[in-house]
């Protein structure tokens, strides 16, 4: 049986309601798919809390945590991910990449342009309103 992973992530939204996407590292899983940045939950952690922590320590960023998208759960070679979205925005820092090689700020129908990982894809056809 697949060991099951709790990951939070956040859809990052500017004051031009664009969303951020962050492309992965070649030689990690799912390398050059783009996703909602973020990562696992450790055990017995608040779902924000995490998620505040995870976007300090890959971006050097603090970010507000709003409303829950979506949870959803997604089986990979190495596991299942069960992934939840919230809706988040900056509060301080800049958004360094500390753990992706690039990070672009899209339009919510753009969104579909690009290889997204498939865990990330249910919560990006929500905030398109699709």
């Amino acid at each position: 049986m697949k060991k099951e992973i709790n990951v939070v992530a956040a859809v990052i939204v500017n004051d031009n309601d664009e969303i951020l996407v962050a492309q992965r590292p070649p030689g990690k899983s799912l390398e050059y798919m783009w996703e909602f940045p973020g990562g696992k939950v450790e055990p017995y952690e608040d779902e924000k809390v995490a998620l505040k922590r995870e976007i300090l320590e890959e971006m050097d960023t603090e970010i507000e945590v709003f409303d829950k998208i979506t949870t959803t759960r997604h089986e990979y070679e190495f596991g299942i991910v069960i992934l939840t979205t919230y809706y988040s925005k900056v509060v301080k820092g800049d958004l360094k990449l500390k753990e992706h090689i690039e990070k672009r700020w899209l339009k919510r129908e753009e969104l579909g342009n690009i290889l997204l990982a498939p865990a990330d894809i249910p919560a990006a056809r929500m905030i398109q309103g699709g």
